[in-house]
């Protein structure tokens, strides 16, 4: 790039519309200016040509023309219409062109400058010529006898200079309104100019343009979903990532946000205005994190951005991890038991009682190994088992007892194991959640109980999960799987059972509500 600095947009299109319209304003000057002369050059030779005529058929004029002095009569009278109509110059001549009357007296007698044929064949004519007071415009016309003979010419004429005068006299107005308009349209630029300055930060056209290049390859390079959406809730702008993230139709751009099928949460934040930030949203098949901001401009909204960041990997692996900690958590759990037992049984045996304390010891573990070898022996996949083991040990630890009916076998599936965890680990959850809470309560007065199944029916894998807590009321049915919709007030809310709809949903199966004792949650996915 040179060092020479380059103009602005705006300079550019200043100096280029200053142009313009100085030049539409010199062309329609210079076209009134003719228009003008050609206008005041016919009405002159018509008033000269009707000036003369009405010489010509005055009754005195032909009486003169054929007297013995035309001179002494017609100069006179000659001069006295000269006077009172403005006109430069009334000839009174005898046919062969010998002048009777003339502005300057001394020209009388002397021999007419001009073309005569047409008058003396009968016909009146105008012509521009070039006579004793320079050139004219000028009409002659025949003075007919009583026979109807020609007995004398009159010519009638006004000089080039006089209406010339009568031109600038008329233009200069219009020259003044054209100077004027000038101003103003540069003005009116000037303005223009400066507001697009301003719009545009200064920048030359190849800025603006290497500008623009470099914001189009980063909107398209980013993974990243960005979407710019106008005051009226119109997308204007989406680069590739956010199409993929929302799978958005090829036309969105133009097209309102809630007519794009995006998620109703989603569409219902941006509806209202409100800034989001680090808010976690579900499509179909995606986890998303939206962030949104106003975009001003002089104090006015001009639209808003709003990003988008897939954490759909990240959420299941945080599901998986929340398994984990939750199953190494129980393992702990466990071991203190476990070592609280050993104490018991070391002290059975110190206290000289062996069969009891053998007893205790082969009575828990068949409880816990029983448990073991059902999930263990039901379940192929071992991320499962293990999340089954965790949840049920966290549950026993709550007061809960996590039942896995006997027919539940989950063999290898099309379903991924990350889905089958998000599934079961929230609605496991959720479930021994409501059976605490109804145990609290009172409403249920046994040993709170969550049930667990999960088999093959035709061609279909369902897993079912049940509890003994209140179950949940008809109306909100509907809204249960919505992001935000949870029995529990503060806190992050709301996710789990959305997760879980998403699940299903990705999987291509369906997932339904319905209540015994409890909730019961049935979800039949394709095996």
């Amino acid at each position: 790039m040179n060092g020479r600095k380059q103009w602005s947009l705006a300079r550019q299109l200043l100096v280029l519309q200053v142009v313009i319209v100085g030049l539409l304003v010199a062309g329609g000057a210079a076209l009134a200016w003719v228009d003008v002369a050609d206008r005041a050059q016919e009405a002159s030779a018509a008033n000269v040509t009707a000036l003369a005529r009405a010489i010509a058929d005055a009754p005195s004029v032909v009486d003169a023309v054929t007297g013995p002095d035309p001179s002494a009569m017609l100069q006179p009278y000659a001069q006295t219409v000269l006077a009172d109509t403005g006109v430069d110059f009334i000839t009174i001549m005898s046919p062969d062109g010998v002048r009777y009357t003339h502005p300057n007296p001394a020209m009388i007698g002397g021999r007419f400058l001009g073309n005569t044929r047409e008058a003396l064949a009968g016909r009146a004519f105008t012509e521009t010529y070039t006579g004793t007071l320079g050139p004219s415009v000028r009409a002659v016309v025949p003075v007919f006898g009583a026979d109807r003979r020609v007995v004398g010419l009159v010519s009638a004429g006004i000089t080039l200079s006089a209406i010339s005068a009568q031109v600038a006299d008329r233009v200069l107005p219009l020259i003044g309104i054209a100077v004027l308009a000038l101003a103003v349209g540069a003005l009116g630029t000037y303005l223009v100019s400066r507001r697009l300055r301003r719009q545009t930060g200064g920048l030359a056209p190849a800025q603006l343009t290497r500008m623009i290049k470099y914001h189009e390859s980063i909107l398209h390079a980013v993974r990243e979903g960005l979407v710019l959406v106008d005051p009226n809730h119109r997308v204007t702008l989406c680069n590739d990532g956010v199409r993929a993230l929302l799978d958005l139709p090829p036309d969105a751009d133009g097209r309102r946000i809630e007519d794009l099928g995006l998620p109703e949460a989603l569409v219902e934040s941006l509806l209202a205005g409100t800034e989001m930030r680090d808010e976690l949203h579900l499509t179909d098949t995606r986890v998303l994190v939206v962030n949104s901001s106003t975009v001003r401009f002089d104090g006015r909204a001009l639209g808003t951005v709003v990003t988008l960041r897939d954490r759909t990997d990240l959420q299941a692996l945080t599901g998986e991890l929340d398994s984990v900690r939750g199953f190494a958590e129980s393992l702990r759990s466990q071991a203190h038991e476990a070592a609280n037992r050993l104490h018991t049984v070391v002290s059975l045996v110190e206290l000289g009682r062996p069969d009891e304390a053998v007893e205790f010891a082969t009575g828990e573990l068949a409880i816990a190994q029983r448990l073991t070898d059902q999930v263990v022996a039901a379940v192929s996949e071992p991320v499962l088992a293990a999340l089954l083991l965790g949840k049920a040990a966290a549950a026993s630890e709550r007061g809960v007892e996590l039942v896995v009916s006997p027919d539940t076998e989950i063999a290898d599936t099309a379903i991924g194991a990350r889905d089958l965890v998000t599934i079961l680990g929230n609605l496991i959850d959720n479930a021994v959640d409501a059976a605490v809470d109804a145990a609290v309560d009172g409403a249920d007065q046994g040993r709170p109980q969550v049930f667990v199944s999960a088999r093959i029916e035709a061609r279909e894998l369902v897993l079912r999960v049940s509890d003994t807590g209140r179950g949940l009321q008809p109306n909100a049915v509907d809204q249960v799987f919505r992001r935000g919709w949870s029995t529990k007030q503060g806190g992050d809310r709301g996710l789990g059972l959305a997760l879980v709809g998403q699940a299903v949903r990705r999987a291509g199966g369906a997932i339904e509500v319905g209540r015994d004792v409890g909730a019961v949650f049935t979800v039949r996915l394709p095996a």
